[in-house]
């Protein structure tokens, strides 16, 4: 290798640094290069020198052209003026430029480089930089487009240093351009652009007329006009979008002359860009705003362009205006709000020069109806209003016309426009007078537009259609977007201006008022009543209202009457949701106008208007109520009644009325106002008594109101009914000639079945009406004169004709009348006037089968109308039922059959389904009220019905489960009412007229008849069989079920003990205690009632007790023989609270049951237990069998398990069964019971005395043990083996005792044969393992030691050494945790077991006994024994028992680790060098647990031979035993401050350097046990740098750059605090550049590197660094690992940083002796 001439390798370095620039690897290019950029500075010129060297033959040679050139940037940066020479110079630029015109590329990072190259070369001699350009701008040369971009980026970053050079630049591009090819004009247009904003950059601070003379200013006529003639007319579109762009720029430096010659044909040429895209249409106008700032606000002259020139400008840009608006609801909204900016810039630089031809020009583009046009001259009027407002002054009647033109246009972007414009046109007091008036309706007319999302364009089009002809084309287009804009949108821009100018602009107020009056009535402005009202009530905020208002509206005859305003403000009360807050503004426009009303009225209305404000306050409220359409109704119908009531004005009423039918004309039919219309005119007419006015109107609203709608239909009914209240008669001769001229019969009703499907659904409409008509006439009609009306209408034909209806609507209306007929009857029994309903069980079957649907009517019913269709039928049943006469069998049963099914419809619409459920449990509760002669009758009903609902209550589906227990709860009630004593039919409790009643009629019926028929038995109930069924819902996981539930079981014994009981019925308890379990289940009742916060568990058990002592014995009896059922309900928590209520029955009153009950009760739980699938069920059901056992007979409930066991396993393999073997889980539940425990197990060991389930013997040949074959007598044998195993597994008490006796022996038998099984498994029987492992587990199951089992089943069967061995150490440890007291005894057999000839029992034994020994307080006398027996085989010919015995020395309490320390560590001694990797890497372990607790004296002797030995373990390749070895040097460090500090220091010295390298070792445990080992031995170095070092973040990351910095810190603290060591760590480290591993390696080359750039020693300098020199250069060449090699370079920089500047700074570079070439070969081969 070469050296400088100063003796040191620099340049070799410096050299192999560039060439690494070409690694493979881009850490260590990147390192290498970002070296390089910080040595720069040091020797600039080398760096150029070796740069220079390797850039021969370019980048086919050198990879990495991008790097070098980068750090050549770096460097020409950093010389100094002295040292920039301009030859040399040149011969980089000339590297770099022959680098860029060697391809035709452009754009790669290298070429980016090389002109960054140029640029760094600028910076110091820019004229050498534009001459080696200028070499290569001919037209012949390839690389002319990279010169020319490489001059604009000059221009871009140096706009100074460049703009003096313009002239030569042009000088020599400007021969250049006509040659050049379309591909690379972009890049020409590009630098002509930069270069004229340099220019204008430079013009800042200098005045362009130093350096732009009468050539420059030729070169740029001349480009300019090659530009436009040539370029701009290019067929690419890029070359001339970037033409464009650079003419924009170069408009303002061109000669006046030139400029105005060419302004013919450059902006035609602008002009034409706007064809394009977005983005070319903002380039576009940003040149055409520079054009027109050059040509019309030049202060050298008058401007170029007539307005008469500017037109075909100003006509291009306005449709841009419009393009760039709907850019806003798409992705480019940036790009297109700049182009809207620049174009309304240039409009106003047109303004600024002619404003009164630009208003002209605008006002004539907004004449000429063409959308865009208009649209763009709307929005640049709106924008320069403002701003031209003193120029346009007089121009404002013209504005004026010119927008009432505009009103008509039908464009949805031209009106938002112009809407906009109107409001800026109010707020400069342009709106005065009628032409006000009139844009003050166009903005009220928009705020009328409908939305058009969704089912909303249907009432779009309805509106369209309402506005009439004038005005329907304006609405033609609204069904789309034009421009981005939608019809929501133009009513939000009108209702916000129309808004701004009521608050805003003082001078509008005139407008305004009372004009806005106006626009409440039309129908055209329904959509706008909200924003009107708003503004209205904005208005009279600074209005003095009273004498003010009614002034005004006299002043206009044209203002609405209040009868009309009244009329059209409260039927548009109709939707308390609408938008705009449509219903808060109306009152509150009522509230303030209140004065124009009768003067008696507003005393009412300030009390009631607020009270209707705050209802709809809250919209999410409100839409919590589903019923709050209804209310709101109902609450503007009683407004609108209390009033009248008030007012109390007959003329004003009477008008009022005659406003209401005008309203008729501004709704369509199937507006939802419509029937609130009806209701009003309805509400209105109860209170006239002008019968003639009466019948007049009724005929107007029938003749309104579209009968084919149900909303309609209904609010007409309604309406009717109102009516009938002061009418009735007037309301039923109209009905009646409705009726009378439907005019089809019957027969004509089925032929126009096929013949015309139109007439049968108007006919369906009319009959429909006709019926709700009835319907409500009959319920408002007075109750003293409606019998004879309900008779005539059900007793003649008439009714009939109603019924023959096929629309489900229709359907629907008919049902609601009979409903209605039925309330009307009970209504009239509410007042004393009651009736029977004739023909009721006909009008029924009617219900009935119009609530079906109907296959053959060819109408499809929905499902949601005929869910709807169902509700209304059940609530009419339940009325017709509820009426007289008495309901019969036949009818009864059909009704039931027909609905009982609704209880399994989905619970989807949960709404409508609800109201079905609640009026299906309605009419099931009619029925048993009004079905049955006595008691007993009634109970069997009760419980046929209840029967019939079973399935529902115990459903897998919640709504369902809910569904059946409410109907079993209402129907209990209703039993309860009317068969208990003190309670009559109706449900009155106590003496009353209706129980005197009903004792008479059963007195006179039933006197004959014995009193069981009068009362239902107890029997009759079944208490046991329902009580089961709903004890499962009480613990149902649905708080509503449990809840219902337990109400009904109160109800059914609160029923019972009501009624007589059988004469053999046995309580077994006496009624006072039931009393108070009853008075319990109330009192928990109650607390759900209230829904206390109570724990349901809590709740159950309650509920469970009371039920446990309400119970007569053979309910009790009947109740467990049903239990399997409940037991397996579909729902889990159901299932485990049947469970829980058998077991307390059982163990409450399981004396009461005989030998027989016992066993079918056993059975009936099996069988449970069986079918069950959740496993904790099964559990609590076997527990139940358990408590039987228990309080009952033992011995019948085993043999009933035993012989289900014995079943099984002859008919099944119960290994298999899916789920687990249910009589085994009885068997461990049996084990685990205190009391059971004891007697099964003797009953088992009865049947196993007998015979063995082992037979054979053991061999003690290390390959012959092995167990015999199991030998099982009989099924029953078999099944007693099984249950002691599973006895054993289930860990009774009573099993534990079983085998305390033996414990000892037992264990250390299992643990020793766990060595042969083991063996015997390895050599293929696994057989053996495998039965010894089943008796271990059912072993540890039998004493307890659950950790233990789980030990086992952890490493069940697995034949690995460690894997076995760790079992048995495992299981001594946890044996000596559990069982302290028999450790003696079992270590006292596993001592002796240690001198067996087989390997395997020996290392089972050492095993064992390094665990049993870590508790060795409980071996007492034994300790010695073990100790000797364990230091006597350290030595045996097994590794596993060398490192055994080992750990097990080691393991003993620190108490008896003292007493034998000198003896443990001389077998530590010995074992650091054994041959075993596993057992160094545990003496090694070993010694760092010793060194814990050992005494100075007892270390000493050891402490230089342990040292040495650990040094050489922290070599090892296992990173265990290596970072052990670290760890214990730390730990011996303790040590050191005796007898032999001075040899231990020096053995800490031989080990730190390799400490310090492994603190960012690959392994993290290496690293932790490093840094904990640094921090142990720093105070022992005595000095305190090193522990200040030790407390930074550097050291305890884990990132290479923060350890890099900690070496470096850590060399300075060598150097500072410890020089004379310096040599001697130095020399360590250069060892470790050999390591085994990369990453030490390079942290031994960054150490090391640190160490001599900090060291000031001249002897380390000279000794060390030459040599490190060539060795960095070697790795950095040689090495295969890229992380070494990226740290070599990166060690070099901290070596040539540190060198004397005076070595070789001034070195440079021979080229004689250079490397590169080698070097580069090598670093290009290496992969």
């Amino acid at each position: 290798m070469a050296s400088s001439s100063s003796g040191i390798p620099a340049l070799e370095a410096v050299q192999v640094l560039v060439s690494s620039l070409a690694d493979d690897s881009s850490i260590v290019g990147e390192a290498s290069a970002a070296t390089l950029k910080d040595i720069a500075s040091l020797n600039p010129l080398l760096l150029l020198d070796c740069c220079v060297t390797v850039s021969r033959g370019g980048r086919r040679r050198f990879g990495n052209m991008a790097g070098l050139f980068q750090v050549m940037s770096v460097a020409i940066r950093e010389l100094n003026k002295d040292d920039v020479d301009p030859q040399y110079m040149r011969k980089l630029a000339k590297i770099a430029m022959t680098e860029l015109v060697s391809t035709k590329e452009l754009n790669a990072d290298w070429q980016r480089a090389g002109a960054g190259v140029l640029m760094a070369l600028g910076s110091h001699l820019p004229d050498l930089m534009m001459e080696e350009i200028y070499l290569h701008l001919s037209s012949s040369n390839l690389a002319v487009p990279a010169m020319v971009q490489i001059l604009a980026d000059f221009a871009s970053s140096d706009a100074f240093q460049f703009t003096p050079r313009l002239k030569g630049v042009l000088m020599r591009v400007l021969p250049i351009l006509g040659n050049v090819k379309d591909i690379h004009r972009p890049i020409f247009a590009n630098a002509f652009k930069s270069w004229c904003q340099a220019c204008w950059q430079y013009s800042v601070d200098f005045p362009l007329s130093t350096v732009i003379d009468g050539d420059v200013m030729s070169f740029l006529n001349s480009a300019f006009e090659l530009l436009l003639r040539v370029w701009a007319n290019s067929r690419d579109p890029k070359v001339r979008i970037s033409t464009v762009e650079a003419l924009g720029q170069m408009v303002g430096l061109v000669t006046r002359t030139q400029l105005k010659s060419a302004l013919p044909r450059l902006i035609p040429t602008i002009l034409e860009l706007y064809k394009k895209d977005q983005d070319i249409a903002f380039v576009a106008t940003c040149s055409l705003y520079n054009l027109l700032n050059a040509s019309l606000l030049s202060e050298s002259g008058p401007p170029l362009l007539e307005f008469e020139d500017l037109t075909v400008i100003l006509s291009t840009l306005l449709p841009v205006v419009c393009i760039n608006t709907d850019s806003k609801q798409r992705s480019d909204f940036s790009v297109g709000l700049k182009t809207y900016n620049e174009v309304q810039h240039c409009f106003l630089t047109v303004g600024m020069i002619y404003p009164e031809d630009l208003f002209v020009f605008l006002l004539n583009k907004c004449r000429l109806k063409e959308e865009s046009l208009t649209f763009g001259a709307l929005s640049v009027l709106k924008h320069l209003l403002p701003r031209l407002s003193e120029a346009w002054h007089t121009k404002r009647p013209l504005l004026v016309e010119a927008v009432k033109h505009l009103l008509d246009e039908h464009n949805l972007a031209v009106r938002k426009a112009l809407a906009e414009l109107i409001v800026v046109m109010a707020s400069h007091c342009y709106l005065v007078g009628p032409s006000g008036e009139l844009f003050v309706e166009y903005l009220v007319r928009h705020c009328a537009m409908p939305d058009l999302d969704g089912d909303t364009n249907e009432k779009s089009k309805e509106f369209t259609q309402s506005i009439g002809s004038s005005y329907a084309f304006l609405y033609k287009k609204t069904e789309v977007k034009f421009g981005g804009v939608s019809p929501t949108d133009l009513r939000a821009i009108c209702e916000k201006g129309l808004l701004l100018i009521t608050v805003t602009v003082p001078e509008m107020e005139h407008v305004l008022w009372p004009f806005l009056l106006k626009m409440i009535i039309p129908r055209i402005y329904t959509g706008a009543v909200a924003t009107v009202c708003r503004c209205i009530s904005e208005l009279c905020r600074n209005k003095n209202l009273g004498d003010t208002i009614l002034s005004d509206g006299k002043a206009h005859s044209s203002i609405p009457n209040p009868e009309d305003l009244f009329a059209r403000l409260v039927v548009l009360l109709h939707n308390p949701l609408a938008r705009e807050q449509l219903v808060t503004q109306i009152l509150t426009v009522l509230y303030n106008l209140a004065s124009i009303f009768p003067k008696n009225i507003i005393l009412f209305w300030q009390d009631e208007i607020p009270k209707m404000k705050a209802y709809v306050s809250d919209p999410e409220d409100l839409k919590e109520d589903p019923l709050y359409q209804e209310t709101w109704d109902d609450m503007v119908i009683n407004f609108i009644a209390e009033s009248l009531d008030v007012i109390q004005d007959v003329d004003w009423v009477i008008s009022l009325g005659n406003s209401f039918s005008n309203q008729y004309e501004l709704y369509s039919s199937d507006d939802e106002h419509f029937a609130l219309l009806h209701r009003c005119l309805g509400i209105l007419l109860q209170r006239v008594h002008d019968r003639t006015y009466v019948r007049a109107k009724i005929d107007l609203m029938y003749v309104q109101a579209d009968i084919a709608l149900p909303v309609n239909r209904l609010g007409l009914a309604k309406a009717m009914g109102l009516v009938a209240t002061s009418h009735l008669d007037t309301v039923l001769d109209k009905l009646k000639d409705i009726l009378d001229n439907v005019g089809q019969s019957i027969f004509q009703r089925i032929l126009s079945f096929f013949s015309d499907r139109a007439k049968m659904e108007e006919s369906d409409d009319v009959h429909a009406s006709l019926a709700l008509m009835y319907g409500y006439a009959a319920k408002y009609a007075p109750s003293t004169v409606i019998e004879a009306r309900i008779d005539a209408l059900v007793g003649t034909d008439m009714l009939s004709r109603l019924l023959h209806v096929h629309h489900p609507t229709a359907k629907q209306a008919v049902i609601t009348a009979i409903g209605l007929l039925g309330q009307a009857v009970i209504g009239a029994a509410a007042c004393g006037k009651s009736f029977p309903l004739r023909k009721r069980d006909l009008l029924l079957d009617y219900i009935l089968t119009l609530m079906g649907r109907d296959d053959d009517d060819g109408l499809s019913d929905s499902n949601l109308e005929l869910l709807h269709t169902q509700c209304l039928a059940l609530s009419a049943c339940t009325t017709l039922i509820s009426v007289e006469p008495k309901l019969t069998v036949e009818t009864r049963n059909h009704v039931l059959k027909a609905t009982l099914g609704f209880f399994g419809l989905p619970n989807d619409p949960p709404d409508v389904i609800n109201g079905v459920i609640q009026h299906l449990i309605s009419l099931l509760c009619a029925i048993l009220v009004t079905s049955g002669e006595d008691g007993r009758s009634r109970a069997e009903q009760l419980l046929h019905i209840m029967r019939q609902i079973d399935p529902y209550v115990s459903s897998s589906v919640d709504h369902q489960r809910i569904r059946g227990c409410l109907a079993a709860r209402e129907m209990l009630l209703k039993f309860r009412t009317i068969c208990v004593g003190g309670y009559c039919s109706l449900g009155c409790q106590g003496n009353c007229t209706h129980s005197k009643q009903n004792e008479r009629g059963l007195h006179g019926n039933f006197s004959k008849l014995p009193s069981a028929f009068v009362s239902p038995s107890r029997d009759a109930l079944c208490l046991g069989e329902r009580i089961m069924l709903y004890i499962p819902r009480c613990a149902d996981p649905n708080p509503e079920a449990r809840k219902i539930s337990a109400q009904i079981i109160d109800l059914f014994f609160s029923i019972s003990l009501s009624l007589p009981r059988s004469a053999n019925s046995a309580y077994g308890l006496d009624i006072e205690s039931r009393y108070n379990a009853l008075s319990a289940l109330e009192d928990v009742i109650a607390i759900l009632r209230s829904d206390a916060s109570l724990d349901p568990s809590e709740v159950f058990n309650r509920i469970v007790s009371s039920v446990c002592i309400l119970f007569s014995k053979d309910e009790l009896v009947a109740a467990l023989h049903v239990s399997s059922t409940a037991i397996c309900d579909k729902i889990r928590l159901s299932a485990e609270g049947a469970v829980q209520a058998v077991t307390e029955f059982i163990t409450k009153r399981g004396n009461e049951l005989n030998e027989v009950d016992i066993s079918r009760t056993t059975q009936s739980l099996l069988s449970a237990a069986i079918h069950v699938t959740e496993k904790y069920l099964r559990q609590e059901t076997l527990n139940a069998i358990s408590s039987l056992a228990e309080k009952t007979s033992s011995r019948i409930v085993f043999n009933e398990v035993l012989a289900a066991a014995e079943r099984d396993i002859a008919t099944k393999d119960v290994s298999r069964l899916r789920g687990g073997w249910p009589i085994q889980d009885a068997f461990y539940v049996f084990s685990q019971h205190s009391v059971l425990a004891y007697s099964f197990l003797e009953h088992l060991t009865s049947i196993l005395n007998q015979t063995s389930i082992f037979q054979g013997d053991l061999g003690k040949g290390e390959n012959s043990n092995r167990f015999g074959e199991g030998h099982l007598e009989d099924n029953m044998l078999n099944t007693a083996v099984i249950a002691l195993t599973a006895f054993f597994r289930g860990g009774g008490k009573v099993g534990k005792r079983a085998v305390e006796q033996n414990y000892g022996s037992v264990l250390a038998t299992l643990l020793l044969h766990l060595g042969s099984c083991h063996s015997l498994a390895n050599a293929g029987q696994q057989e053996p393992l495998s039965t010894l492992l089943v008796a271990f587990n059912a072993f540890c199951e039998c004493v307890g030691d659950l950790e233990m089992g789980k030990i086992l089943a952890r490493n069940r069967e697995q034949n690995e050494e460690e894997a076995w061995i760790g079992l048995i150490g495992d299981l001594a440890g946890c044996i000596s945790i559990k069982r302290p007291k028999e450790v003696s005894a079992i270590c006292l057999i596993l001592s002796k077991s240690l001198d067996q000839p087989y390997r395997y029992l020996r290392e089972a034994a050492a095993a064992a006994l390094s665990e049993f020994v870590r508790f060795s307080d409980c071996i007492g006398s034994i300790l010695e024994l073990m100790v000797e027996g364990l230091c006597r085989h350290v030595s045996d010919d097994s590794p596993t028992v060398r490192r055994l015995c080992l750990r097990g020395l080691v393991q003993m309490p620190p108490v008896h680790v003292v007493q034998y320390t000198t003896q443990i560590l001389g077998v530590i001694v010995a074992l650091l060098d054994d041959p075993d990797e596993s057992v160094q890497l545990t003496a090694v372990s070993c010694l760092l647990t010793v060194l814990g607790s050992s005494s100075s004296d007892a270390v000493d002797p050891v402490l230089l031979n342990l040292s040495v030995r650990l040094r050489n373990l922290q070599m090892c390749m296992n990173a265990k035993i290596r970072a052990n070895a670290f760890s214990a040097l730390g730990a011996l460090s303790s040590y050191g401050s005796g007898r032999q500090h001075d040899a231990f220091i020096e053995q800490v010295h031989a080990a730190f350097p390799r400490l310090a390298l492994h603190l960012h070792d690959d392994d993290l445990g290496v690293r932790r046990a490093c840094r904990n080992t640094f921090k142990s031995i720093v105070p022992l170095l005595e000095f305190d740098g090193m522990a200040a070092l030790v407390n930074t973040h550097r050291f305890s990351s884990d990132h290479r750059s923060d350890y890099e910095d900690f070496l470096r810190d850590l060399a300075k603290q060598f150097t500072e605090h410890i020089p004379s060591l310096v040599d001697t760590y130095l020399a360590s480290i250069i060892q470790a550049f050999e390591a085994p591993w990369p990453v030490i390696q390079a942290n031994a080359i960054y150490l090391c590197s640190s160490v001599i750039s900090v060291a000031n020693d001249q002897h380390i300098s000279a000794l060390y660094h030459s040599q490190v020199f060539g060795m960095l250069v070697g790795k950095i060449i040689r090495s295969s690992d890229a992380i070494v090699r990226a740290t070599c370079s990166s060690a070099l920089g901290l070596l040539l940083k540190s060198t004397n500047p005076s070595s070789w700074k001034v070195a440079r570079l021979d080229p004689g002796n250079s490397i590169l070439a080698g070097s580069e070969s090598d670093s290009s081969r290496r992969t």
